[in-house]
């Protein structure tokens, strides 16, 4: 029996704007179908639902007259190109007609019909399922507006030849080249508006293209050669100079320099050696390196990366909500407008029946609400995976939209503007055998994931030896405590002291409550930090250090690092009632990389975490940073969401404009119907040109 409440992905072909994407969606939820995505850039529909299998989901689909394909594979050609080409065949010679002599063939009623019936039945094939499609789901696309006024064309040309035969006035009455140019000319647009719609995935194409590689592998002594997907967990990889590391491990044997830049972001090659975790997807610029696979398939880095940016790109911007909302009515008044522009023009203008009907068909052919429909996504798109090859995953539209209009910024201290790799400065022992503190405190700091906690593992390893520790405790923010041999033992700030010792120590060891040890350690700030901190306090965003350290260490940065406000000592609650105290009148931002900072990061109007953070802070932050080494990719997710925002209503604004000023256009009667259906045919094309252009944009 097929599975449940796992993520499907179904191949939708036969939409035709963004309207149908809307319309399946629309159906499917009415039907109760849960979390149901439908994206009309990509031609794919995801859901996760406990209710309905994949195959249920596929027919409730093809209901509404889709084709669902269950595999990934592309035709050379679209269909769209296929029909438009047939179509074309027939329509040129019928639209010549109007440049040639009275007497010529081509005026003939019959020859015309036959030229048009078989330009005619395809559009009807092609845009009536759609059409038809749209009105069971109750949510009107485009393809009913081209029905009509193609189908209205194409039978009054037939009443009319009926009405006139042997007259030397039925030419007057013949529109077959209208319907049929109608057609075609909006086959190409769809044909454009496809390609240029591919140019809004190609950032996750660029990913897939990087993950499908080759892998020297050694099985049973033997070196072989296995693709990505055949590679398996605990495989021994054979990695040289100019190789490219298939699926992430670890390294064995040897040392080398890698190109991570494609990942992380990070421009500056990373020398890694044994014992050293690597990517899948980087490049081995320089050594030879044996890698035991850790991660295979849909578990490496780089496939949860693809995932996250297609899941992102599903995510709908608020912004958006009016497009649809206005798309959604779009084509029931479009219909009122073009019947009222026939019945104004007729009746009480006194302008011929064959103008009148002419108007009719203008309107209906002009009209575009999938310029609305398109005006979001394709933006998102391109945006999302612009950030996506510059190292910075963001989780949705909505997070884009959020980013440009950011106005505070609060940094959590230790990891996130500072290395995170501690050295200790000082330690001091005031009771005891040195040996045995620094081995409690070792054994103590595995039960911690704090940056701190990391960095006195690596320094205290010569000293470790294994303890048998009982009621081990962790209070964010203040320290690690637990009970050994009968003793109870505690690590941590000064609050965990009963008295404030006379002078400042970062750590405090205690026994039985009783102060044994103390540590001073030295952290140093990541470069680039200060010019990055400027440069956005030059864009009017309040910049402010959130830290649990003490009031002097912050303000020590402080002196480097020009920030606009310090709140030092917060304990995790306290930072995250000082985010929810600055959200309520601020769109705040919140950096950070710890347990503690997930909170935060979770409340916060945008949470931000860096690649190496903890799980929980990546799974609460709404933008991660890949490269962890430096910010610098930090000022670039506040332009790329400034940007995509901008775009999106550059977008909006000219889907409105259009439509206001054709629609009246088309009613006075100054509009053809096929110039109509051209330049429908490109509104859709110039919105997606303007999204496309944010992929090569220069960035503030």
């Amino acid at each position: 029996m097929e599975s449940k409440n796992i993520k499907q992905n179904l191949k939708i072909s036969g939409m035709t704007c963004a309207n149908c994407a809307s319309g399946i969606k629309k159906h499917l939820t009415s039907k109760g179908v849960e979390k149901i995505n439908v994206n009309f850039s990509t031609n794919e529909a995801t859901f996760k639902s406990e209710k309905f299998t994949k195959d249920e989901v596929k027919k409730l689909i093809q209901e509404l007259g889709y084709k669902v394909n269950n595999t990934e594979k592309e035709d050379k050609y679209s269909t769209q190109e296929l029909l438009f080409i047939f179509c074309l065949v027939f329509t040129l010679p019928l639209f010549m007609h109007m440049f040639l002599s009275e007497n010529h063939f081509l005026q003939n009623p019959l020859v015309q019909f036959a030229l048009c019936l078989p330009v005619y039945l395809v559009g009807t094939w092609f845009f009536g399922k759609s059409a038809l499609g749209s009105i069971k789901s109750r949510s009107l696309n485009m393809d009913v507006l081209i029905t009509i006024g193609s189908s209205a064309a194409f039978f009054y040309s037939i009443y009319g030849w009926y009405l006139h035969q042997g007259d030397d006035l039925a030419h007057k009455f013949l529109f077959f080249e209208t319907s049929a140019t109608i057609i075609t000319l909006v086959l190409l647009g769809n044909v454009l508006e496809h390609r240029s719609v591919k140019q809004t995935t190609t950032s996750i194409k660029d990913l897939s293209d990087i993950q499908n590689t080759k892998a020297k592998v050694e099985r049973d002594n033997k070196i072989i050669e296995v693709n990505f997907e055949d590679i398996e967990v605990g495989d021994i990889l054979i990695v040289n100079s100019g190789d490219k590391i298939a699926v992430d491990g670890v390294i064995i044997s040897g040392d080398c320099t890698i190109d991570e830049s494609m990942i992380t972001g990070e421009s500056i090659p990373v020398v890694k050696e044994e014992n050293d975790n690597v990517i899948g997807g980087t490049i081995l610029l320089s050594g030879n390196i044996r890698v035991k696979s850790t991660n295979v398939g849909s578990d490496t880095l780089l496939s949860q990366i693809i995932e996250l940016v297609k899941d992102a790109q599903n995510n709908k911007p608020k912004i958006q909500k009016l497009g649809d909302k206005v798309s959604s009515i779009f084509v029931p008044i479009v219909l009122g407008i073009s019947l009222c522009t026939f019945l104004f023009s007729y009746y009480l203008f006194s302008i011929t029946l064959v103008d009148s009907f002419l108007r009719s068909i203008a309107v209906l052919v002009i009209s575009c609400p999938c310029a609305m429909g398109l005006a979001t996504p394709t933006a998102v798109m391109v945006g999302i995976g612009r950030a996506a090859k510059n190292g910075i995953l963001i989780k949705g539209g909505d997070t884009l939209e959020k980013l440009a209009s950011v106005s505070h910024i609060l940094f959590d201290k230790t990891g996130t503007i500072t290395t995170g790799k501690f050295k200790i400065k000082e330690f001091s022992i005031l009771e005891g055998v040195e040996y045995e503190i620094k081995n409690i405190v070792y054994n103590l700091e595995k039960h911690s994931s704090h940056p701190i906690a990391n960095s006195l593992l690596i320094e205290l390893k010569e000293f470790a030896s294994e303890l048998t520790l009982s009621n081990v405790k962790e209070d964010k923010g203040i320290g690690v405590s637990a009970n050994i041999n009968g003793d109870s033992y505690s690590i941590g700030s000064d609050r965990i002291l009963e008295e404030i010792p006379s002078s400042a120590h970062d750590l405090y060891i205690t026994k039985n409550k009783k102060l044994i040890a103390t540590i001073i350690i030295k952290d140093e700030l990541k470069e680039n930090t200060k010019t990055i901190i400027e440069k956005i306090n030059n864009s009017e965003i309040t910049t402010a250090l959130i830290s649990g350290d003490k009031k002097e260490k912050c303000e020590s940065v402080s002196d480097i690092i020009p920030f606009k406000n310090i709140y030092s000592e917060q304990l995790p609650e306290e930072k995250l009632e000082k985010i929810i105290q600055l959200s309520e009148t601020e769109n705040v931002a919140m950096i950070g990389d710890g347990i503690n900072d997930a909170p935060s990061l979770s409340k916060a109007t945008i949470g931000i975490s860096l690649g190496g953070a903890t799980g929980v802070a990546i799974q609460s932050a709404d933008v991660i940073l890949l490269n962890k080494n430096n910010l610098e990719q930090l000022p670039k997710a506040l332009s790329i969401g400034k940007h995509t925002f901008l775009t999106i209503k550059q977008n909006l604004f000219w889907a409105f404009a259009y439509n206001v000023v054709a629609i009246p256009i088309a009613a006075m009667g100054y509009l053809n119907p096929m110039w109509g259906a051209l330049f429908m045919a490109f509104s859709d094309v110039i919105v997606i040109g303007n999204s496309i252009r944010l992929k090569y944009k220069k960035l503030d």
